[in-house]
């Protein structure tokens, strides 16, 4: 006896659209903001912060119209909100992000098109109508957090503790100016230097790039700190002051080299840090300036990044002080500096000592050229680097050179 088994229903254009969801957030952020964003913004930009909140506002809409709940204006606002003041912070024009919405808007009503069944056009009008609804909402919300962040007072005592920050590192007054920051003055500061390992940017986008980089490196030093740190940080490098009001307000060494990996990972570039501890505040110019030149010296010699110390570069930063060694050390690689491939070579081995064959490697040349070059520069310095005391007498002068350029060639 054959027994009929009824036909199950297929799932309904919301449910449908539910499963296809990871996927139609992807195509929302290409076709909104990835459409509408300068060219010269890396292609993730917006992937870390953005995509997630699409996802998760578009999932818990489309299961308020799978269950015939309204989706308020509140829940609406707690997903975008956020990602709006970041945004406005950024200063992303607010035209451009209407016109990613709107854009983002047109990429759900194509696949809501593509999966309904001509049978379905009641599901499709009502899951139309409900899509609208959230539209105006998203609108109505961006437009006020924008409002809300031109005239917000946090921004006047964000740019105070800037001011702030600048004067205590030029060794200005600065009671009137933690007063209009309502910062308290501490005894005794934590500076700390940052570096990016990156040339400026070009391009319309170097504006966004920039502030969303501030608005990271601040988020992290107020999680890091626990209160908001006053810093300078202009996207590329600056000078952040943790306050040292007691000992348990010293960090240890490890949390600053987990806020380099933190940065590294959020900036897509190589981070260095340099941190001087327990420095009073008439003594935080100079500490600024050492911690600033300690983060060019990491650089300049190749190491990783990371957050480096004094002790950690002791040699380098004391072959660099002033005075008339270091003028004569810098003359030692003037007779390179007409020959860019003598000076490639020179950092090939600086850099990978007695492995020549990795060394030619990394500059592309043939093992032979690369031991000519050394040779040649053996030749025209005086000073043979394959000699342990001359590589480093070559090592201590180029690095002089570099952060003296000027000096160095009078």
């Amino acid at each position: 006896m054959l027994v009929e088994h009824p036909v199950s229903a297929s799932p309904t254009l919301t449910v449908r659209l539910l499963t296809r969801w990871p996927q139609i957030a992807e195509r929302i952020l290409a076709d909104g903001l990835g459409a509408t964003a300068p060219a010269e913004l890396p292609a993730d930009h917006f992937t870390a912060e953005v995509l997630p909140t699409i996802y998760a506002c578009g999932r818990a809409v489309l299961e308020a119209i799978a269950a015939d709940r309204e989706f308020t204006y509140a829940e609406v606002s707690a997903f975008v909100a956020p990602v709006a003041e970041r945004h406005a912070e950024d200063r992303l024009p607010l035209p451009m992000l209407v016109s990613a919405i709107h854009g983002s808007a047109q990429a759900v009503l194509a696949e809501a098109s593509a999966l309904a069944d001509p049978t379905e056009m009641g599901e499709f009008l009502r899951v139309f109508g409900r899509l609208l609804e959230l539209l105006r909402h998203i609108n109505m919300t961006v437009v006020e957090t924008y409002t809300e962040v031109e005239q917000s007072i946090y921004h006047a005592e964000r740019e105070a503790r800037r001011e702030l920050c600048s004067a205590l590192v030029r060794g200005l007054p600065a009671e009137e100016l933690a007063a209009r920051a309502d910062t308290l003055l501490a005894e005794q500061y934590t500076v700390l230097a940052i570096h990016l390992s990156e040339p400026p940017r070009p391009g319309s986008a170097a504006n966004l790039v920039t502030r969303r980089r501030i608005r990271v490196l601040q988020r992290a030093l107020d999680e890091l700190t626990g209160t908001t740190t006053p810093a300078t940080f202009d996207g590329a490098s600056g000078i952040a002051l943790l306050s040292n009001n007691s000992e348990t307000d010293v960090l240890d060494a490890q949390r600053f080299d987990d806020l380099a990996a933190l940065l590294s990972e959020q900036f897509g570039v190589t981070v260095y840090l340099a941190e001087f501890s327990g420095v009073s505040r008439e003594a935080i110019p100079a500490a600024a300036k050492d911690a600033s030149e300690l983060t060019e010296l990491a650089r300049l010699r190749g190491r990783p990044g990371g957050c480096y110390r004094l002790d950690d570069l002791l040699l380098e930063y004391q072959l660099t002080r002033p005075g008339p060694a270091r003028e004569r050390l810098a003359q030692r690689v003037i007779p390179l500096l007409s020959s860019p491939h003598l000076i490639e070579a020179l950092e090939a081995h600086l850099r990978h000592g007695a492995d020549r064959k990795t060394a030619s490697r990394r500059i592309h040349v043939h093992p032979n050229t690369f031991t000519y070059r050394l040779r040649r520069i053996a030749e025209v310095t005086g000073l043979d680097p394959a000699d342990p005391t001359d590589s480093r007498m070559l090592a201590a002068a180029l690095t002089v050179h570099r952060l003296h350029p000027q000096r160095a060639e009078e």
